[in-house]
């Protein structure tokens, strides 16, 4: 699977809902004009922000104390990976690496983007996740009328869903004991697998 590298282009107020931000996401190489906008939590959005603007706390946020108890094992991290969206809801992967091994964990995009401006590691979403969900708009963030055009087409989000992505997610909703989610992930699995 193709991977892009992304760079943060803007963070602002999310007029759709209340309470989150937006955070825009866009390639940092290239004249892509597809832009990658994610609702994040407004605590990511805040460490976001002041990570942006070089600020620093008196003490360390919960990111950076993070990052400090991992430096001290030997533990880095390497890239973050946006791999995935369904159903609007974006999957991200903190990539580790220690002397010895390579791993991965599974972590929501805010908390992701997060760690990577704490650690300074690039971040990388698929090329598909990046065509299903992206938008066209300028580095400035104006959109033209063609773009708005295409921006507005009826996207298909079925393309990055799998019946084995599905089962992986039916496994972890049946562990965390999220029973009502469970029953839709294997109601979905069921109408992929009779189609």
């Amino acid at each position: 699977m193709k991977k892009v590298e992304l760079k943060i282009i803007g963070l602002s107020y999310s007029q759709t809902q209340a309470g989150s931000y937006v955070l825009v996401l866009g390639e940092r190489k290239g004249k892509g004009k597809l832009k990658l906008p994610i609702i994040i939590k407004p605590n990511d959005a805040q460490f976001i922000a002041m990570k942006m603007e070089g600020l620093k706390t008196p003490r360390p946020l919960t990111h950076e104390l993070f990052k400090k108890i991992t430096d001290n094992f030997n533990v880095d991290l390497q890239q973050i990976y946006i791999s995935n969206v369904l159903e609007g809801i974006f999957y991200a992967k903190l990539i580790f690496s220690n002397i010895v091994d390579e791993f991965e964990i599974d972590c929501s995009v805010g908390d992701a983007i997060c760690l990577a401006l704490s650690y300074k590691c690039p971040v990388f979403c698929s090329k598909e996740v990046l065509n299903i969900s992206g938008i066209e708009m300028d580095e400035d963030g104006t959109v033209s009328e063609t773009q708005n055009e295409t921006n507005h087409k009826e996207r298909d989000y079925s393309g990055g869903v799998t019946v084995e992505n599905l089962e992986k997610m039916l496994e972890k909703a049946i562990q965390n004991e999220e029973y009502e989610i469970a029953s839709q992930l294997r109601d979905r699995i069921n109408e992929l697998k009779n189609a």
